[in-house]
């Protein structure tokens, strides 16, 4: 064996450790930030390996420049100029550039080394186009839709929908069974448009409510391109990473579709929940299906802060839409100052994309220790002296366990109701991706604060502040 590929094999090996530890790390948020950069490292040297052990030409050399620097300079910017709130947009644009990265791989190796592939590279390269293909064009919608840009249209809550995307599987498969007589011929292209379109076909019909699911599954499904793409060039980095980020990627669907009472299926095929989050309350206007709302101040508010022992704040996708994370974390840290036990309710769905609330207030250094998932504080309402809900709506719903004929009906909640009293900080009335009303907004311990999160908060900083 050659010294430049036994070199490359060992860097080949380091990179795996060190990936294998960096996605360890990530399960922590106090080892986040340097597991990221293990991973980055062992992706480094992966690249480092790769070009030991094939030596490209000067031509070749300008290429790879070229990519490194165009690719680094827009992860740069992304990250520095990406808001909080559109962070699920681009974890979604991230996975669609995966299952890009894989496609491409797979088509330049299918156009240009067909003549010496193998069956398992045959097989790998019809894996990786499909999977690749629906990633890309999957994750591209789901961003659409996140954003905005992309409405559910009607045609896709029918059963139509379930026949053309049949039709497009059948017309994937046959051009996959057709690929290896003709890697150059009709079935490779006829086989990324299929694949392409049935991504679309799968994900439009998918409402808001279920994004987080859908950017968990595309995220495995990058994984499994990644995997595949691995076997095409064979590089064991690929396979392993791939392998990992597949299977991380299916249990946290699963965990997501669990804490929304919904299987992979019903998410896939069942159709939009909430129409993709343009759905009303009580069929009318923020008013409307409300007849015994409360509404206090800031500083009342305020005053029922001063005087509680134990303090628990339920973030939602409104904290970040408002930017309020430093301001929350400001307003925590003055009732710890006077004595209060603070915590902060994690549901698992919270926000758009799994781990979005973690990350928000990650970002405003609360401390892991008091982020509490929702199995674990659900107990602990009872005893608590008020709960601020921020922005957040149907993960605090009480009808998901009294009414059965609510949408939401069984699925996990944390359970805010049972404390003693309770704050809903919101612009309006206005329902979540759901699409109906929310009867703890109408208990007679709640109370509605209403205005923008930021504001809020800021003027209960102030108020306390005042007092103290």
């Amino acid at each position: 064996m050659a010294l430049s590929t036994t070199l490359s094999w060992a860097i080949d090996l380091l990179a795996v450790l060190l990936l294998a530890l960096g996605l360890k790390g990530l399960s922590k948020v106090r080892s986040a930030r340097s597991a990221n950069g293990l991973a980055a490292l062992a992706m480094g040297l992966a690249v480092v390996g790769l070009l030991i052990q094939e030596l490209p030409g000067p031509q070749a050399w300008l290429w790879i420049a070229a990519g490194t620097a165009i690719g680094g300079l827009a992860g740069l910017l992304t990250a520095q100029r990406v808001p909080m709130t559109a962070m699920p947009e681009v974890v979604a644009l991230f996975n669609g550039c995966g299952g890009m990265a894989s496609l491409l791989v797979a088509l330049a190796v299918a156009l240009f080394q067909s003549s010496e592939a193998g069956l398992v590279e045959i097989v790998s390269i019809v894996v990786s186009v499909i999977v690749g293909a629906i990633t890309f064009s999957g994750s591209l919608v789901a961003m659409g839709k996140l954003q905005g840009w992309i409405a559910t249209p009607g045609w896709t809550q029918g059963q139509v929908r379930h026949g053309v995307n049949i039709a497009l599987a059948l017309v994937a498969l046959v051009a996959a069974i057709a690929l290896p007589a003709g890697p150059a011929g009709p079935a490779l292209p006829l086989l990324v448009v299929a694949s392409t379109l049935l991504g679309i076909g799968v994900t439009l019909p998918i409402g808001g409510a279920d994004m987080p699911v859908v950017i968990s599954l595309l995220n495995s499904y990058s994984g499994v391109a990644a995997a595949a793409a691995g076997f095409v060039v064979g590089s064991p980095l690929l396979i392993v990473a791939g392998a990992m980020v597949g299977a991380a990627g299916l249990i946290l669907t699963q965990v997501m579709c669990t804490a929304m009472n919904r299987s992979l299926l019903s998410v896939l095929f069942g159709g939009a929940l909430g129409g993709g989050g343009t759905g009303h309350v009580g069929g009318g206007g923020d008013e409307a299906g409300y007849s015994r709302i409360t509404s206090c101040s800031a500083e009342e508010c305020a005053l029922a802060l001063e005087g509680a022992e134990r303090v628990v704040f339920v973030p939602g996708y409104g904290l970040a839409v408002a930017q309020a994370q430093h301001t929350l974390r400001e307003l925590a840290k003055l009732l710890e100052a006077q004595g209060t036990e603070v915590s902060y309710a994690i549901h698992p769905v919270a926000g758009r994309m799994p781990g979005h609330m973690n990350v928000l207030l990650a970002e405003a250094d609360v401390p892991y220790e008091q982020l509490v998932e929702m199995d674990a504080i659900n107990p602990d309402f009872p005893r608590t002296d008020v709960v601020i809900v921020l922005g957040a709506n149907d993960v605090v719903n009480p009808d998901a366990k009294t009414d059965p004929s609510s949408p939401l009906y069984g699925m996990p909640v944390l359970e805010v109701d049972r404390s003693r009293q309770v704050f809903v900080v919101k612009r309006s009335l206005g329902a979540g991706y759901a699409g109906i009303r929310n009867g703890l907004f109408e208990l007679p311990q709640t109370a509605m604060v209403f205005g923008d999160a930021k504001a809020v908060l800021q003027s209960l900083v102030t108020e306390l502040r005042s007092a103290a």
